[in-house]
């Protein structure tokens, strides 16, 4: 079976990227981006990304996780580090990550070196999440094949059981991972398909070479 989606078409005029509008660091750049993405109520999870890794197999893999802090240090998100994703992190810890606002007919794409972030922070975002989300990221061995659903579900009634009324630790193999960046890309939608690129790389001396991508 054929199915034929050559028909699929979107011509993308909303806005532009030129030079002499961007920002001369593109943190700064993501921020503006990112509060326009926010300020839209047809999007609901701006914060959401697609983070590509490469596993032992040599395949790439991507899934979208969420984006919970960012600065110039770069772009925080939190997982199992026995995960896939965390064990293909820890074997080879270039990265790629990438955000997609439609409505806004934009995309983030950032290259760049993932590494577990300090204890201190691991620990204090994780007492900041809601009882269930602590218990689900004790509970499951993310990644490994179970028997079932039941079994899952079982094994939270126990925790909830066990810490009914107590402090929840944070497992030592669950943490944040901070992607410091080398290359960001920003994209906008144009029409017939000449699409705005601007690309910042970073450079020995810790500056950002801005330079336009063809589309």
């Amino acid at each position: 079976m054929q199915n034929d989606l050559s028909h699929h078409r979107k011509s993308y005029q909303k806005r532009k990227l030129l030079e002499k509008d961007v920002h001369a660091n593109p943190i700064q750049q993501f921020q503006l981006w990112f509060s326009e993405a926010s300020n839209l109520k047809s999007i609901e999870e701006t914060n959401a990304m697609t983070l590509s890794t490469v596993g032992s197999d040599g395949f790439p893999r991507s899934r979208v996780v969420l984006l919970k802090q960012y600065s110039q240090d770069g772009f925080v998100f939190y997982t199992n580090y026995n995960s896939e994703k965390g064990k293909s992190i820890l074997r080879n810890p270039k990265v790629c990550l990438s955000f997609f606002w439609q409505d806004l007919e934009r995309q983030v794409i950032i290259k760049g070196t993932a590494q577990k972030t300090s204890e201190e922070i691991s620990e204090a975002y994780f007492q900041s999440r809601q009882e269930g989300s602590k218990l689900g990221a004790i509970v499951s061995s993310q990644s490994e094949v179970i028997a079932s659903r039941e079994e899952l579900e079982s094994a939270l009634e126990n925790l909830e059981k066990k810490y009914k009324n107590k402090t929840i630790p944070r497992p030592e193999y669950w943490g944040g991972i901070v992607v410091k960046p080398t290359v960001i890309e920003f994209w906008q939608g144009r029409p017939n398909r000449l699409h705005d690129r601007i690309q910042y790389t970073l450079q020995n001396d810790l500056q950002w070479k801005i330079e336009r991508l063809a589309p």
